[in-house]
C-alpha cells in the first residue's frame, strides 16, 4: 500500500479528522488528501464524512489493499478477483525483478498443484502466491514449503481448526472412521481409504514451491498456497476428500486469516533451520507407517523424522532411508 495512503487510513482509524488537519498532518495539499480518500473507498473501505471531519467506518472484507491495512509482515500485496494462477503470475513479476510481493486471488480459473495435477480454485478461497528472494542454496528451498505448511496451520488452528501437516506440502483435518473395511492388506491407507478406527485425512490447503538459482544461490523462490477457506465443499472434487476453514469452525474473515498467514510465514522464514522443530509439533506424518513413491522407487515404513530442509526419515526394517521428495500415503500399523 502506498505510504501516504496508509497514513491516511491510520489517521482516519483514530477517529474524525478534518480535510485541513489531515494535509496539516501528513504534509500534503487537502486536495491530495481528498484524491486519497476517494481512492480508498474505491478500494472499498466505508470512509464517513461527519461534521467532525472523516472517520473510518468499514474495512473491505478482502481484497489486496484491505490485507495490507494493519498487516505486519513487509509484503505488497497484488490482488485479482479471477486470474489462471497466482504461482504463474508471482513467477512474472519474479521475472521483473520484484520481491516480497504476495499475489492472491479470490479464484483461480487454471490452479495447479505438484506434478502438474489440477487444482480447484473456486471462489471464496484463498489462493496465495509468495515471490521472495532468500540469501540460501537451492538445497535449502524445501525448508520454505515446510515454513507455509506451518503458517497455514497456525492460521487455520487460531481460526478453530484442529489442522495438521502431512509430509510434505499438504495441511489437513483428521477425523475418526468407523467404516469398516473390505481390505484385509496390513498396508491399509489411512488417507482417503475406510479403514475402520483409523482416522480419514481431509485436504484442507496444498503448497506448491517454486524456484530459480545459480548453483549456490536461490535467485527468486514462489511459494503458492491453495486453502479451502470459506469454500463450499460441494464446488471441490469429492475423490480429494476436502475441508474447508468454513464447514470446520464456520465462515472465517479471510482478510484477518490472510494476515496471519503471511506473518507466520514472515517470521518463519528468517530461520529456516528453526522452520523443522516448528513443522513436527503439527506432523500428523512421524510416528505412521507410510509408503512414499519416489523417483527412484517405492519406500515402505515407519516415518521416525524430518531432517532439514524437509528430508523425511524412513525406516524400512532394514535401513533408515532420507527421502527428498515423493507421494506420501499413510498406512495401518501392521500388528504382529
Amino acid at each position: 500500500m502506498q505510504e501516504t495512503r496508509e497514513r491516511v487510513l491510520d489517521a482516519l482509524s483514530e477517529g474524525p479528522v478534518t480535510g485541513p488537519e489531515l494535509a496539516e498532518r501528513l504534509d500534503v495539499s487537502r486536495a491530495a488528501v481528498w484524491k486519497h480518500v476517494e481512492a480508498l473507498r474505491e478500494a472499498g473501505f466505508g470512509i464517513a464524512s461527519e461534521d467532525e471531519g472523516y472517520a473510518l467506518a468499514e474495512v473491505p472484507e478482502f481484497g489486496g489493499v484491505a490485507v495490507e491495512y494493519g498487516l505486519e509482515a513487509p509484503f505488497d500485496v497484488e490482488y485479482h478477483e479471477s486470474i489462471p494462477s497466482t504461482n504463474a503470475r508471482a513467477r512474472d513479476l519474479a521475472d521483473e525483478g520484484k520481491s516480497d510481493v504476495a499475489v492472491l486471488a479470490d479464484e483461480q480459473t487454471g490452479g495447479r498443484g505438484r506434478l502438474d495435477r489440477e487444482w480447484s480454485s473456486p471462489s471464496g478461497g484463498v489462493w496465495l502466491s509468495l515471490l521472495v528472494r532468500p540469501d540460501v542454496p537451492p538445497a535449502h528451498a524445501p525448508a520454505f514449503t515446510l515454513a507455509a505448511a506451518v503458517a497455514v496451520t497456525r492460521a487455520a488452528r487460531e481460526a478453530g481448526v484442529d489442522a495438521r501437516i502431512k509430509w510434505p506440502n499438504d495441511v489437513v483435518v483428521s477425523e475418526a472412521n468407523d467404516s469398516p473395511s473390505e481390505r484385509s492388506s496390513d498396508d491399509v491407507v489411512v488417507s482417503g481409504e475406510d479403514s475402520a478406527g483409523l482416522a480419514v485425512e481431509r485436504k484442507l490447503a496444498g503448497i506448491l514451491t517454486e524456484m530459480e538459482g545459480e548453483a549456490d544461490r536461490v535467485s527468486w523462490v514462489v511459494v503458492g498456497m491453495g486453502i479451502n477457506a470459506n469454500v463450499d465443499p460441494a464446488d471441490l472434487p469429492s475423490e480429494a476428500r476436502p475441508a474447508t476453514l468454513s464447514a470446520e469452525a464456520g465462515a472465517v474473515d479471510r482478510r484477518l486469516f490472510t494476515q496471519r498467514v503471511l506473518e507466520e510465514f514472515d517470521e518463519l522464514r528468517g530461520e529456516p533451520r528453526a522452520v523443522i522443530p516448528a513443522w513436527r509439533e503439527h506432523a500428523t506424518t512421524l510416528g505412521t507407517r507410510v509408503r512414499v513413491d519416489t523417483p527412484g522407487g517405492e519406500v515402505v515404513g515407519d516415518a521416525v523424522d524430518v531432517e532439514f530442509p524437509g528430508t523425511l526419515v524412513v525406516d524400512t526394517g532394514d535401513e533408515r532411508v532420507q527421502v527428498t521428495a515423493g507421494d506420501c500415503e499413510h498406512l495401518r500399523p501392521i500388528v504382529d
